[in-house]
């Protein structure tokens, strides 16, 4: 492991968790479609996520917690890339649902709210708003 490892930023910590999140739904099926795998990809540059990370999450996507960004807006955002994620495929499976569901819970969305907050979201995906208009839609569901 090298010395810089050891100094990983929080905002970094928050990437590779929101990433790993990313890889455990495209490996729900136990497949990495050719589309799920050109999302990641993109996820990976935009989120400076190196090689060797993407190559470590790639393989045990489920040793990188959860952490949950700082602020409202923020954790829409990464909610909005994690529905992103389960039409990568064009084929979302209750499965995928289900892993948004805990990653709405850990991202700070009231556990009371999260099937209709998620529901929204995956409606909202399904119909390419972009994230402007998604994080209006979801402020509204949420009445936060």
């Amino acid at each position: 492991m090298s010395i810089a490892a050891y100094f990983i930023t929080g905002g970094h910590k928050q990437n590779l968790g929101h990433f790993a999140n990313l890889v455990k739904i495209a490996k729900i099926d136990n497949v990495i479609t050719e589309g799920e795998e050109k999302f990641l990809k993109r996820t990976a540059r935009r989120l400076n996520i190196t090689d060797d990370e993407y190559k470590a999450i790639l393989k045990k996507p489920e040793s990188y917690p959860i952490n949950p960004p700082v602020g409202y807006d923020a954790s829409i955002e990464r909610l909005y890339r994690l529905t992103q994620m389960i039409y990568a495929d064009e084929t979302p499976s209750k499965n995928e649902v289900n892993i948004i569901k805990k990653a709405a819970t850990a991202l700070g969305f009231p556990l009371d709210n999260v099937d209709k907050v998620c529901s929204e979201a995956v409606h909202l995906v399904m119909n390419t708003n972009n994230l402007e208009d998604f994080t209006t839609a979801i402020k509204k569901v949420n009445a936060i």
